[in-house]
């Protein structure tokens, strides 16, 4: 899916509530040119019978992305909870009443030639109206790309700079000139790393197991969600090892997690059906579980949510303390 926003959708710019088309960027910023930004992806999806909106961890993602940026030495000054307010009074303001994808991205700014970074650093934030990434519902066939993934020593893929996904883009485009839906990088030790946008997991023996973070994949707060709602819900034993090519060909189910995707099924990979070319019984499971958490109906999981229109007051005793903040 491809969100394309309306220009008058308020987003938060330069310290401001601003509408979209008055959030501009010149053409000689410096992380137009070299790919100095570091962006963080988060959801929150809308619940219709009690007609409220849920922010998913957005804490957490928004402690992620403070750190991250900390590796491009990009200073973002709110803490989490507070850019945890900000987002939560973007929807509020644009008046969101379904699934929402929300974008912040911090970067430097200065306007010159020169690829050496100072400390010029901006960020903003934008919350868009957004439904399914990829349409998952038959299950989504995926290829192995010839793009290999990016190493830590270059440029670290468990942050999501920006320079680094030209190789998701690359990787993602070949994967569709080819007629698939999505692509599945190897990293330079030829084992299995990530999708373009998403971790994966496959199912093999009656485990869950993923690549481990040290096989150049992110750091997925969607990734951690699967794995704790598998091992609680569902007694399944999550390994964390390296996954060879082959592999994909002889499992039991394979599926990608990630912000935007959420939980995307996957029954081909390079044109051979995994197991009998269905979406999987603990495939189906595994979502249906995250889903429901995502929208407030697994009471125990209530502690990664908060509500967008809900007054804070009146939360729950596991609701996130938010900092009360201004901003004009």
């Amino acid at each position: 899916m491809r969100a394309d926003a309306d220009p008058n959708l308020i987003v938060y710019f330069g310290g401001q509530y601003v509408p979209l088309r008055e959030a501009r960027v010149g053409i000689l910023t410096h992380a137009l040119h070299y790919g100095t930004g570091v962006f963080e992806g988060l959801r929150a999806y809308w619940d219709e019978p009690r007609q409220e909106l849920f922010a998913l961890r957005p804490v957490e993602h928004f402690e992620r992305w403070k750190q991250n940026c900390g590796i491009l030495r990009i200073c973002v000054p709110p803490s989490p909870q507070e850019l945890c307010e900000i987002t939560l009074e973007l929807m509020r303001r644009n008046e969101l009443r379904t699934d929402v994808y929300i974008r912040p991205l911090a970067y430097k700014s200065a306007e010159r030639v020169g690829v050496s970074p100072d400390d010029q650093d901006a960020f903003a934030i934008i919350a868009l109206p957004f439904g399914e990434y990829l349409h998952a519902e038959k299950g989504l066939h995926a290829g192995v790309s010839s793009f290999r993934r990016v190493e830590d020593n270059a440029i670290p893929p468990r942050a999501k700079i920006c320079g680094a996904y030209v190789n998701s883009a690359l990787a993602s485009d070949e994967a569709r000139q080819c007629g698939f839906d999505e692509a599945i990088l190897l990293n330079e030790s030829g084992h299995v790393a990530e999708g373009s946008t998403c971790n994966i997991f496959m199912v093999r023996k009656g485990k869950l197991i993923t690549p481990p973070v040290c096989e150049n994949v992110l750091e997925g707060i969607t990734r951690d969600s699967v794995m704790e709602l598998a091992q609680n819900e569902l007694g399944l034993q999550v390994v964390e090892r390296p996954i060879d090519r082959s592999e994909l060909y002889v499992c039991d189910e394979l599926f990608f997690t990630g912000t935007a995707v959420g939980i995307g099924p996957v029954v081909r990979v390079d044109h051979r059906a995994v197991r009998d070319g269905e979406i999987g019984a603990l495939t189906r499971e595994v979502r249906k579980l995250y889903f429901d958490a995502a929208r407030g109906h697994l009471q125990s999981y209530n502690k990664w949510l908060v509500p967008v229109y809900q007054p804070l007051k009146t939360q729950g005793q596991d609701a996130i303390p938010l900092a009360s903040v201004t901003v004009s």
